[in-house]
């Protein structure tokens, strides 16, 4: 059985490379793609990302990798967004008083986590993920309450919260991972995650 072709889109993201040897141990046949043809006939996408929102979508104008991401998603091919990545999938956000609009799948903006008495922000480390969609297929297998890896200060607030699939508890509440239909994002790192993170991206590569 010839293992499914997963793009993994690469605009210069601190961890595309975890990404892709992740991707490969869970049986992908994993191509970074820099260009809009590259994408086209894969079978999955990935959309990786670390660092600042702006700094994502401006690099993604710039490969002309905007409309082709649009084109891909409306295709029903599976479709995952990781970190900046997830966040790009929003409306906008207050990052930096940002001015590059997200692509606007899902609506609603990406805010900071607000400045607690003993809450660091960005947050560093393992927390839990409450599944509330365990109908998603990304979550076969993972148990409610299994601890994942993030790096963030900011995180989206959908305005939609039927997209919601878990959601995660740092100060206040605060939805770590989204699915509709074929598109499925994540704020935390699969990739830094351990045998549930490797779980999750081979749910995701089996959808392929």
């Amino acid at each position: 059985m010839l293992a499914a072709v997963v793009a993994l889109i690469d605009y210069g993201a601190g961890n595309v490379h975890s990404v892709f040897k992740a991707l490969r141990f869970v049986g992908a046949d994993v191509r970074r793609v820099q260009g809009p043809e590259e994408l086209a006939p894969a079978r999955a996408a990935v959309l990786p990302g670390v660092g600042a929102f702006d700094d994502c979508l401006n690099a993604l104008h710039r490969q002309q990798l905007v409309p082709a991401i649009r084109e891909f998603i409306a295709s029903g091919r599976p479709f995952l967004g990781i970190c900046v990545g997830y966040q790009a999938l929003f409306e906008a956000s207050d990052e930096f008083q940002s001015r590059a609009p997200g692509l606007g799948l899902f609506r609603g903006r990406v805010i900071r986590f607000p400045d607690q008495p003993g809450l660091k922000v960005p947050q560093i480390g393992w927390n839990r993920l409450e599944i509330v969609r365990p109908d998603c297929p990304l979550y076969a297998g993972i148990p409610n309450g299994s601890h994942v890896y993030f790096v963030h200060s900011y995180h989206p607030d959908p305005q939609d919260e039927s997209i919601v699939a878990t959601w995660t508890d740092y100060g206040r509440r605060f939805a770590s991972s989204v699915w509709r239909d074929n598109v499925f994002a994540t704020q935390f790192h699969p990739e830094k995650s351990q045998e549930v993170g490797l779980r999750i991206l081979r749910n995701f590569v089996g959808l392929a």
